[in-house]
This record gives C-alpha cells, sequence and structure tokens, in this order.
C-alpha cells in the first residue's frame, strides 16, 4: 500500500496558470530573433511540449504547425518536414497523445503500446472481404513497402488494385486493403512514417530505414520504466497537473499514472501540491517555473498542448471549450475552426479563422469574447482586459499570422456567425493597417 505524502505547496488559480504557461512557453512575448528560425528554435520547442499532434484539417494551418507559430512567430513549415522527413530524424510519427510527432526517444518508449496493439489489432475486422488476421496479404504490402519505400498508400494499392479493387463510394474513410493493411503495420510497429506527400498522405517505410540507429539498438524499456518516463515528461509539458492531467498527455492509464507519480514524488522529480478550486491531488514537476507575470499573447490551435484536455483549460481558464466542425452550422455557438485567443493569463476571445488562399486572405469568420459566466468566477487574480486591449493585441496575432501564411489582408469572412468582439477587432485591423502604411510611406 503506497502512502501519499501531503501536499507541502499551495497555489491559487492564478498562479497555477502561470506555472501552466511557463512549462509551455507561453508565458512571456516571443523572444526577438535577428534571423529566420532555426532546427534549434524548433527544438527548443519540441523539448519544452514533448509531443505536436497531428490532424488533417486544413480550414487555417495543419495542426502540428500552430504550436511552432504560436511559441516562435513565423517560422519556415519546412523545418518540421526537414525534422521529420530527413535523417538524421529529430521528429517520427507515432501514438502519443493521439496521432503526433514525438521525438526518436519517446518513440522508444512508447513500444509497450505497439506491442499492445499488436494483439489487439489480430482481430481486426475484414477489409473489402479480404481478412488482414494472419494474412498473407501483410507480408506482401510489407515487401512492396521493402521494396519501394517510401511509398504512399496509393502507391502500393497500384500493385493489389487488380485483386482488391476499391469498392464503394470514395467517401470518408474508405480505405483500400493496401491503406488498412499499411495502417495495421504501422500502429503496430512493424512499418514507421518516413514523411509526408504534399497532399499530406503519409509515406510508409521500414522502421529500420526511417530510426535513429541509437532507437534501434536500445533494448525496449520494461513498461513501468517507459510509463514513469511518459509521466515525466507530461509533467514537465504541464508545470503542474492532476493525475488524470498528467496521464492524458499520452493517454496512459489511470492506475499506471499514478504508480509513475508515486515513483516520480519519492525520485524527488514531482512535489505534491495542491490549487485553491481543486479538490484532487495536484503535482508540480520540480523544475516548473512560477513567473510573477504573464505577458505573451498567442493564438492556440485546437489541438495546442496547452488546450486538449479541455476539463484541464475549464479548470484553470473558466473556459469550457468545444471543436464545433462537426456540429451542424445553425447548433454553432462559436464557429467551424475556432482558436482561443491567449493574453497574459487569460483567454479573452475566440475567433473563427479561414485562410482564403486563392484570394490570399485571412477571413475573421467570427470574434467573440470568451465568456465570463458561473464557470469562470472562480478563475480570480488578474483583471480582464477591455474589448480594445484584447482587439489591439488579437488584430496584431491575426496580421502576423497571415504574413506567415503567406496572406496579403485579414478581412470578415462573408459566412461567419460575427461576434461581439468583431466590429472592435476589425477597428483594430484598420488601425493596424493604416499605421503599417503610415511607416512604409
Amino acid at each position: 500500500m503506497v502512502t501519499r505524502v501531503l501536499p507541502s505547496e499551495r497555489y491559487t488559480l492564478s498562479q497555477a496558470r502561470r506555472i501552466a504557461l511557463a512549462a509551455q512557453g507561453l508565458h512571456r512575448p516571443r523572444p526577438p530573433r535577428s534571423g529566420p528560425a532555426t532546427a534549434r528554435h524548433l527544438q527548443a520547442v519540441v523539448d519544452r511540449v514533448g509531443l505536436l499532434q497531428i490532424d488533417s484539417v486544413n480550414v487555417l494551418a495543419r495542426a502540428h504547425l500552430m504550436p511552432l507559430f504560436s511559441r516562435l512567430g513565423p517560422y519556415d513549415p519546412a523545418l518540421l518536414d526537414r525534422a521529420a522527413g530527413r535523417a538524421p530524424r529529430r521528429l517520427v510519427e507515432s501514438w502519443a497523445h493521439v496521432a503526433s510527432y514525438v521525438p526518436p526517444s519517446t518513440y522508444r518508449l512508447l513500444e509497450f503500446r505497439r506491442r499492445a496493439d499488436r494483439v489487439r489489432l489480430g482481430a481486426h475486422p475484414v477489409v473489402d472481404g479480404v481478412p488482414l488476421r494472419d494474412s498473407p496479404v501483410l507480408e506482401e504490402v510489407r515487401a512492396v513497402v521493402a521494396e519501394l519505400g517510401p511509398v504512399s498508400s496509393v502507391q502500393v494499392h497500384e500493385r493489389f488494385e487488380h485483386r482488391f479493387p476499391r469498392s464503394g463510394s470514395d467517401w470518408g474513410w474508405n480505405w483500400t486493403v493496401a491503406k488498412s493493411a499499411l495502417e495495421l503495420m504501422f500502429i503496430a510497429g512493424d512499418l514507421a512514417v518516413a514523411g509526408r506527400t504534399s497532399a499530406f498522405e503519409r509515406l510508409y517505410d521500414l522502421p529500420e530505414r526511417v530510426l535513429p540507429a541509437d532507437v534501434l539498438a536500445a533494448p525496449p524499456p520494461d513498461d513501468a520504466d517507459a510509463v514513469r518516463e511518459l509521466v515525466a515528461i507530461s509533467a514537465r509539458a504541464h508545470g503542474i497537473g492532476t493525475p488524470r492531467c498528467l496521464g492524458d498527455y499520452f493517454r496512459l492509464g489511470i492506475a499506471a499514472t499514478r504508480r509513475a507519480i508515486d515513483e516520480l514524488v519519492e525520485a524527488g522529480t514531482l512535489v505534491p501540491a495542491s490549487v485553491v478550486g481543486w479538490e484532487r491531488e495536484v503535482y508540480r514537476h520540480v523544475d516548473a517555473a512560477l513567473p510573477r507575470r504573464a505577458t505573451g499573447a498567442a493564438l492556440l490551435s485546437p489541438f495546442d498542448p496547452l488546450v486538449f484536455e479541455r476539463r484541464r483549460l475549464e479548470e484553470l481558464f473558466g473556459l469550457r471549450y468545444r471543436i464545433e466542425i462537426y456540429v451542424p452550422a445553425a447548433q454553432r455557438r462559436w464557429g467551424y475552426y475556432v482558436l482561443p485567443f491567449l493574453l497574459g493569463d487569460r483567454i479573452e476571445a475566440l475567433v473563427d479563422l479561414k485562410a482564403d488562399r486563392a484570394g490570399r486572405r485571412l477571413l475573421v469568420q467570427a470574434a467573440h469574447r470568451a465568456p465570463r459566466g458561473p464557470e469562470a468566477a472562480v478563475v480570480r487574480g488578474s483583471a480582464h482586459a477591455s474589448d480594445v486591449e484584447v482587439a489591439h493585441a488579437l488584430a496584431g496575432e491575426l496580421v502576423l499570422m497571415a504574413r506567415w501564411l503567406g496572406l496579403e489582408r485579414v478581412v470578415a469572412g462573408p459566412d461567419g456567425l460575427g461576434g461581439d468582439l468583431l466590429p472592435t477587432l476589425l477597428d483594430a485591423l484598420r488601425t493596424h493597417v493604416d499605421g503599417a502604411a503610415g511607416s512604409s510611406g
């Protein structure tokens, strides 16, 4: 039986927010650079956040690109392509939080999950009449990858189309037999992802041609050791959090997470703490900093590590936030692809954005002040900014984002919900444009 250590530290919600923001590198303005962002800058962000969630939605910018922008400002996305697509790779794809980019060392820690998936996926359903369980198709597909890799599922399907033609419609997740086999082997670790095509399709290859030699040579860690290291990475990225928070980062079971927490407390890596208003266990990473103030500003992807655990977001910032992509348009409250806007230690606005690449415009479909309802009443410690202050700070971030995306203008979108902040934001954007014109004249 484990005897838990009583909390030795107590924090207000404002302090907990600042610890969390500092852990994510969002507590202060982006440091100035004398030139373009480099691989060293990218690595510093990855070392801090631990993973980058991957999502294919491209209405604005793909999910894994945004956390780097939020922390670095404009940068060349080719940096990330090189980090994940050229040897020696700084990042590889794995199932972590969900599909994510992780450092190769973290990929190694997730071997216990791939091992479990090999067993679980042994009962994978039939695809187009082809049973993939213990099927020779898997080895045939792997042989094609060995011959052609890195290779896309479309290229592999060409080898099998005469035997397993595509059936049904092309809508949704209508995978071919080749795609299903490739994904099974990727999840189980029998194949790895060497990069992505320009259309964001995975390029599959043999693990020995993707992973760094030291990762391939290292023996797989013991399951308990791996979980403990993953919880330590999560705790460093959180700064402060509950067992649920620390486990969710890598989607770990709560029992295994609690065992790892106990071991990390004993080792001095985690410090038991408490947060005013949180009636549950809380732990602070021993290296977590508590800045006196938070002065940064950033637009956050719906999949940013700071916000993807929604209960934590609600408890820290008083914001109940759900992505509304799959909500019917008439039922949306905030918009289709809504980004929280962080200013200081508050999420002050929610803005629905779309990149109109053909028209070279960043469309603001809606802009709302973040709600301050009953759930926000407990979030004390710093005053909310005024609408004008929020609008001007947000306008600056939107202009910066437009420049990063290669768009020329920031304008109100024609099909959005509008929102209570939109008129003030449009005034602020005009001020930014006029000011830029004046300074360049």
